[in-house]
């Protein structure tokens, strides 16, 4: 972002902050979540009435045990369930390579104190190292016990194309396997997630006719509809595609990662002005349910914070009108406009080796471009300064302020030697080692114009 545009987004900022402090009609309380209104959709395999609110149970809150270990708050995890369940979800995803391991563990736990009737279990399979058929058996076998014997949806994880399919999962044997397994009940639900281009998922959809795919999780919000960025497909082409051949569609990323909650402060309050009742989420989660063939909406819900605004969006809900597809189309393209980093915190990169916070460099660079922290003076331009140039420039300089504070200094982004083994995980295809660099040389050039 550059100044002028600094200055013109950040003075719309400060004028809809006002507008707030004074107590203008935006001020509205917005509403509940109702008991007894969640949004339901019928799987048409099966015939599961399956909430609109999925719960995505990758971002588990993490606490430190005796030894300085992360470890999951099973206590916390235990309480959202409670409370997801008691407003009507009832859709649970999670994979055996979240939270180094320990989601499919934490999240049965909670689960386990309800009828396993009352609730569908989504898991995977995720071979992405180990494609021997004993190795892939394995991992399924032990999803399958901690799950009390069947899987309600079990998904092919992160299918870019039909070579990286056939390389994990038929040239190993292991479709015959699982379709004998869908066969027999213990999988009750057999589909994929995708990442990837148009040429790829078409050639997974060519496929429907031999697997019979039950269900197919993409990545899916107002953003992605039609302005994917990277190598990433416009989810308005997968899903159409998916609506064609009757394929319910379970959507993932609605919020990218964060990003579509946390937009700058002139795009929210233009938010707020339209809809004082909504938060900037329910915006995003609204879109996704607008669209009759979403089987559920996944979302990653660390805090009952998260839970409850979400809860809101779906119980009941309010689809978005064309006038609304409009104002968000034209939100996309402003945000087209903040450099951020296509980041959606799923962790696939992580651990790294090296110890770098590569999701947490990523998240604060991205929250500092949207509050306008995150920003360049060229040097021919510092000499006579304006007053706004002045608090333009003070502005820049807090970046490194709260740098510091957000990242512990070893988890920082100089300490990347750009060894390139986080590349090839990222699901959104970033070039991550490139993105840390240059905010590791951001940051150096400010710590020089101090």
């Amino acid at each position: 972002m550059d100044r002028r545009e600094f200055i013109k987004t950040g003075t719309l900022a400060a004028v809809g902050a006002t507008a707030l402090a004074c107590g203008t009609k935006t001020q509205v309380e917005e509403k509940e979540a109702v008991k007894g209104q969640m949004e339901y959709r019928t799987d048409p395999v099966k015939g599961d009435k399956v909430s609109l609110l999925g719960y995505g149970c990758m971002r588990w809150q993490m606490i430190k045990d005796e030894d300085g270990n992360d470890i999951i708050d099973q206590e916390s995890v235990n309480e959202l369930v409670d409370r997801a369940i008691e407003m009507g979800v009832n859709y649970f995803d999670t994979a055996p390579v979240y939270l180094q391991g320990k989601s499919e563990e934490a999240s049965a736990k909670a689960l386990s104190r309800y009828p396993r009737d009352s609730y569908f279990v989504a898991t995977k399979l995720s071979n992405f190292r180990d494609f021997s058929a004993e190795e892939t058996k394995a991992m399924y076998q032990r999803s399958l016990k901690i799950f009390g014997g069947y899987i309600d949806y079990y998904l092919l994880h992160a299918l870019p194309n039909e070579e990286n399919f056939r390389m994990r999962f038929v040239d190993n044997g292991l479709m015959e396997y699982l379709l004998k397994e869908r066969e027999e009940g213990r999988i009750r639900h057999l589909g994929f997630s995708f990442h990837g281009k148009a040429d790829g998922f078409d050639q997974m959809m060519a496929l429907h006719e031999t697997y019979h795919w039950d269900f197919c999780q993409i990545q899916m919000n107002y953003r992605d509809w039609k302005h994917a960025g990277g190598r990433n497909c416009n989810a308005e082409y997968l899903y159409e595609e998916l609506t064609k051949r009757g394929i319910p569609a379970i959507m993932m990323e609605p919020l990218l990662g964060g990003r579509l909650a946390d937009v700058p402060e002139h795009i929210a309050q233009s938010m707020k002005e339209r809809r004082p009742d909504k938060s900037v989420a329910s915006w995003a989660f609204r879109f996704c349910g607008t669209y009759p063939n979403v089987l559920t909406v996944l979302s990653g819900m660390t805090y009952r914070e998260h839970l409850e605004d979400n809860l809101k969006s779906y119980c009941p809900l309010e689809p978005l009108s064309e006038d609304d597809l409009q104002f968000l189309e034209d939100v996309v393209h402003q945000l087209e406009q903040f450099p951020t980093v296509p980041c959606t915190a799923c962790q696939y990169c992580m651990p790294c080796r090296w110890g770098i916070d590569i999701p947490g460099i990523f998240a604060h660079y991205n929250k500092c471009v949207n509050e306008g922290i995150a920003v360049e003076v060229p040097k021919e331009e510092e000499e006579g300064l304006s007053e706004d140039q002045k608090a333009f420039k003070k502005a820049r300089r807090k970046y490194l302020l709260t740098y510091d504070k957000a990242l512990e200094s070893y988890r920082q982004a100089d300490h990347c030697i750009g060894c390139g083994e986080c590349k090839d995980k990222c699901p959104q295809h970033i070039d991550i080692p490139r993105q840390i660099h240059r905010i590791d040389s951001y940051v150096n050039n400010l710590k020089k114009s101090r």
